[in-house]
Order: C-alpha cells, then structure tokens, then sequence
C-alpha cells in the first residue's frame, strides 16, 4: 500500500512551542531540522518523523531465549516521543517503519504503553510505515502504507536504490546509522542522520538499538559522494564528513 497526502488536522497548532533545534536541512525548497533526539522535523508540512522505534525489543529478545534487558524499553522510547511531539506540536507524525521489534511485540504491548501511544496520536495525523520487523499494520490507531509522499517527501522504510526523483527528497530508516571515532586514544560511538542533499537515512529513535556504521559498504549504493554524517552528541547535532567515521 502506498499513498500520496498533504492533508493534516488543522485543530492542531502548526507552530512549535520551542524553536527548531538541529540542524538544519534543505529539504527540496522545505526546511527540516535534524533534531538531537533523532528525529527530523519539517515545520512547513507540520511534520514530525521518527524511524526504528522498535517498541517491545526486549520481550522479543527474553522470549526467544536471550538477554533479559530491563523492560522499560518502550516506555523510555514513548516518553522521548512524546518529549518531541510536546515541544513542536506536529500536525502529523510519521513512524518510518520498524515501530515494533515483531507482530507479537506489538500484540504483547502493556496496557499502559498502548495508552500512551492512544494519547500521543490524539487529536494528529499518526502515519505508521511498514518495515521488515513489522510489515503488517498494527491494530492501535492511525493510518499505515509502505510508502508515503507528503509533499516533496517520499517516506519508506529502506531506501530505494533506484533513489528519489529530481524535486523529492527520501526519508528513511532500516540502518540504525551510527559513527565510530577515536577521542584521546577512546573509541566511542554516536547514533547519526546520513544526509546527501536527496536522501536522509535516520537514527533509530527506540531504546536498546543497535547500529550499522556508517562506512559500511552498504551505504555505498545509497549516498552520493560528500555525504555527511549529523552526530547527535551531548543534546547537539555536529555535521561531519561520512568518511570521518573509524569504524
């Protein structure tokens, strides 16, 4: 299922209790913020998007016999949501796949969680992408397809080799970006946007997330060369070469 829409819940404010942190982004002639939480903000289309939120990681994981992580989990994940949502009042919220760890996951989520999630979603437009870990639509609200174009935006889970077309922008997720760099002799690691000027990659925006690093082959085929890597650090984004990265 795919869709094309511009339309959103005029009863919400368009303007943003706090001013656009992040860094900036030309977004096909609109302006997006590439925000320190990890999600991008687009305030000319009222658009909040968020990739990988992978709610129910850790009941899947203890399920199938792993780890067993503490299952707070989705509630952290909800609560930095619902942080952004607050602070910008989207019109429409755009979950680019990948928003629950499997279909059982999602089933599996606790009553609280799914009221906040019912909570979060009222009164907007709530956009649920389809991803690899969650292709089917969850029963808990809002509209799904596989892909969306919301004015410039083309949004997907994954982006498509074949690349956007000349005027639109693709916004995506799947890789988990992150960036691996030596500091005084440390290596440490940072969750990243990967931007070339027609492509935006996300960071995984839930709690217990792992990453691909961003030199990996597979960006290759993706991003033209010069792309840069927008670092979430400390409450900031830093814009650096994508070839920066040690990993």
């Amino acid at each position: 299922m795919s869709g094309t829409s511009d339309s959103v819940d005029p009863t919400v404010p368009a303007q943003p209790r706090s001013t656009e942190a992040g860094a900036p982004l030309d977004l096909a002639g609109r302006r997006g913020f590439a925000r320190p939480s990890g999600a991008l903000w687009v305030p000319g289309l009222s658009l909040l998007a968020a990739a990988d939120l992978h709610f129910g990681k850790s009941e899947r994981i203890a399920r199938r016999g792993g780890a067993l992580l503490p299952p707070y989990d989705g509630v952290e994940t909800a609560a930095r949501l619902g942080a952004e949502i607050e602070a910008l009042r989207p019109r429409l919220v755009a979950c680019l796949g990948d928003s629950f760890d499997d279909g059982r996951a999602a089933a599996a989520l606790p009553d609280p969680l799914r009221e906040r999630l019912a909570a979060l979603q009222a009164g907007r437009r709530w956009l649920w992408i389809a991803g690899n870990h969650d292709p089917r639509a969850p029963e808990l609200g809002g509209e799904s397809a596989e892909t969306m174009r919301i004015g410039p935006l083309i949004l997907r889970h994954q982006a498509a080799r074949a690349g956007p077309a000349l005027g639109e922008v693709e916004l995506s997720g799947h890789f988990h970006p992150k960036a691996q760099l030596v500091a005084k002799g440390r290596r440490i690691a940072r969750r990243c946007f990967l931007w070339d000027g027609r492509r935006v990659i996300l960071p995984a925006f839930g709690a217990y997330t792992g990453g691909l690093e961003i030199s990996h082959p597979a960006y290759d085929a993706l991003l033209a060369e010069g792309a840069q890597a927008l670092l979430l650090s400390g409450g900031r984004v830093l814009a650096a070469p994508r070839t920066l990265s040690a990993g």
